[in-house]
């Protein structure tokens, strides 16, 4: 690893972009270690809204973001203190998580802390998750990134990336969901995150003598911020790269049933059927119709409720996730 890159952005579209910028515009080896608050990040090929709380994260301002990688879906705080090798390759099996992880491992080991891995690219501390990983391979570069927990708030992650089960059904690939607990509750004295971040990158320069400090240029912030503008932070790729799915639910809203049935495709619904006594049969078919080509988000379902007149709360609307 030549560089050590440590950004001073949180924005997780930016850092998330920052990722693909740098694994296919340099050829350097290069650790980026980053923090972004309050965002949950799906794996490339997940549906998001599957992996995810709908209504506590909307209610709670968590951002929402996919990144170019496949695995499992995260929650993201200041507390979790992410890490980006970004390396050139010569034969694919220099593709390893073990290759990865291990100077992890050490530096953990060297806090007194013993993780392993279970075998699902992850690393466990006393059975529990602190660490989730994912691969992704750019003609001879890969990018091998984690997550450590190392003070987050635990209960804010389980409520965001708490599933609805039974109501989405796809080909997407689905997280594999298991307990975590921080870091910080395994030290034998308080360490601050900032400390532990500056501890981390100094146990990487010990792996890997040869790396120096590197910080971004203006050029390169501003192509970053251009591809999270493009791309990263757009309903089209957040959104709209969730594989095909279909929604269903039955639900009583006023006692009357509502049957929902939603096909999704890029995001947009492209067939929406409404059953039961809570519209009647006239509104049901005018709905239907103006669903069709709206994203599966809570605004647009609310605007077309709104826009024929019928009276909707948040509990019908999200009768719909």
């Amino acid at each position: 690893m030549k560089w050590c890159l440590i950004p001073e952005e949180t924005d997780p579209w930016f850092c998330l972009a920052a990722e693909e910028y740098l694994l296919k515009n340099h050829r350097e080896d290069m650790v980026m270690i980053w923090q972004c608050h309050h965002t949950v990040v799906v794996g490339k090929h997940q549906n998001l809204m599957a992996e995810i709380n709908y209504r506590y994260v909307r209610e709670n301002g968590i951002r929402l973001a996919r990144r170019i990688s496949g695995g499992g879906t995260v929650f993201h705080d200041a507390g979790n203190v992410n890490f980006s090798f970004l390396k050139s390759i010569d034969s694919p099996q220099e593709v390893s998580f073990r290759n990865f992880t291990e100077p992890i491992i050490r530096a953990l080991a060297d806090l007194g802390i013993e993780a392993g891995t279970s075998g699902r690219n992850d690393l466990l501390v006393g059975g529990k998750k602190i660490s989730g990983n994912a691969e992704h391979i750019f003609k001879n570069r890969v990018l091998h990134h984690g997550t450590l927990l190392f003070d987050a708030d635990l209960t804010r992650l389980g409520e965001a990336i708490r599933p609805s089960p039974g109501l989405y059904q796809s080909k997407a690939v689905a997280s594999y969901r298991s307990p975590v607990v921080n870091i910080s509750e395994f030290l034998s004295r308080p360490v601050t995150r900032e400390d532990f971040i500056l501890y981390l990158a100094t146990q990487l320069k010990k792996a890997y003598p040869e790396m120096n400090d590197y910080q971004l240029t203006a050029v390169e912030k501003e192509s970053i911020r251009q591809l999270s503008k493009q791309k990263y932070s757009t309903g089209d790729w957040i959104f709209g790269y969730s594989p095909v799915y279909r929604f269903t639910r039955t639900t009583f809203p006023d006692n009357k049933e509502l049957n929902i049935a939603l096909e999704v495709d890029k995001g947009t619904i492209k067939k929406a059927g409404l059953s039961g006594s809570y519209y009647r049969p006239e509104e049901a078919r005018l709905l239907e119709t103006l669903l069709s080509g709206q994203y599966h988000l809570f605004e647009p379902i609310l605007e077309v409720h709104q826009s024929v007149g019928l009276q909707a709360d948040d509990e019908l609307i999200y009768s719909y996730f």
